[in-house]
């Protein structure tokens, strides 16, 4: 674990953050921020979505350390300033979905080197929240979880879902693995689409926040993914639907206007987790983290008011497989 840049220029919600490059087991270099490293009630691992970095979470991590959290956010493998993986930049793309969990295993471990406060905590969005179903269930060492827009699923029309199997299977059989996935392009979603009827967020100035961002740094920018990151997106999220949700406390929240992750699968997974609530935001979108400041206020509240009442929870988790 080396000091890696912490872009303070585009993080003026939480600008005292500190940045740290992680070495994972096969050799890829991940990022991973952290904010108010001093925090008394203890520490949040912030999972972000496909595309995203830890910057772009700077108002969460501003509203954790005020509530007493200190903030550890990841850029995955692929994205962000981490390590990418293949020739072209502007994939989104990774060889296997649990090689995720790479990342996370080298998360813990700094967690554990910097000693940052415990206990431990989750948010997880969009992939991230694939990211951190599966981590949860393996053992990651927190006392409770929240989710927003979880990837459990993917949108499809229902009569092109086989296809999507079919194309993303057959790229690897013929060298093409790499490619971007149908309907997808190069350039990141906020600079490609205006914000009148986006699928992110209903907030103007966090559509410009989120442009801004990658504008500054076009470095930050990550486009649609591979037909191999969608081959392997289909099958773990399937494969987690099968688990059951491990024994601890879990807020999920939803956007009654989803339209990148499957709903369905959702509503299953948390009708099926003991403990786990899920709440609709109404007129919401996918990124309820980025709505405007009264649906974040209220989110995390109800966040940081879960993960109070779980400090005191007796461990329920098993060792985190590595």
């Amino acid at each position: 674990m080396t000091p890696a840049p912490f872009l303070s220029d585009i993080a003026a919600p939480a600008p005292n953050g500190a940045a740290y490059w992680l070495d994972c087991a096969d050799g890829v270099r991940v990022r991973a921020v952290l904010w108010g490293k001093d925090a008394p009630k203890g520490t949040v691992f912030m999972f972000p979505g496909r595309t995203e970095y830890a910057e772009k979470y700077v108002h969460t991590a501003a509203a954790l350390e005020q509530g007493g959290y200190a903030t550890f956010a990841m850029d995955w493998r692929g994205q962000g300033l981490a390590d990418r993986l293949i020739d072209n930049p502007a994939v989104g793309h990774v060889g296997h979905f649990t090689d995720y969990q790479q990342d996370v295993a080298a998360m813990v471990t700094a967690a554990e080197t910097l000693n940052l406060p415990k206990p431990w905590f989750l948010i997880a969005h969009s992939m991230g929240g694939a990211i951190g179903l599966r981590a949860v269930i393996e053992g990651l060492p927190v006392k409770a979880c929240a989710f927003t827009g979880p990837m459990w699923g993917i949108i499809m029309n229902p009569a092109t879902r086989p296809a999507a199997w079919a194309i993303s299977w057959a790229s690897r059989v013929i060298g093409a693995a790499e490619n971007f996935a149908p309907s997808t392009r190069g350039e990141a979603y906020v600079l490609a689409e205006p914000f009148k009827d986006n699928t992110l967020t209903t907030d103007p100035d966090m559509f410009q926040f989120m442009k801004d961002h990658v504008l500054a740094h076009p470095e930050l920018s990550l486009g649609g993914p591979s037909l191999n990151w969608l081959h392997e997106a289909l099958r773990d999220t399937l494969e987690l639907s099968r688990r059951p949700a491990p024994n601890l406390p879990c807020l999920t929240f939803l956007g009654s206007n989803e339209r990148i992750v499957d709903p369905k699968r959702i509503h299953a997974r948390m009708a099926g987790w003991p403990g786990g609530e899920l709440q609709i935001i109404d007129g919401g979108e996918h990124e309820i983290l980025m709505e405007g400041p009264e649906t974040r206020n209220r989110v995390l509240g109800q966040i940081m008011t879960l993960f109070d009442t779980a400090r005191t929870r007796p461990d329920q988790t098993a060792p985190l497989a590595c």
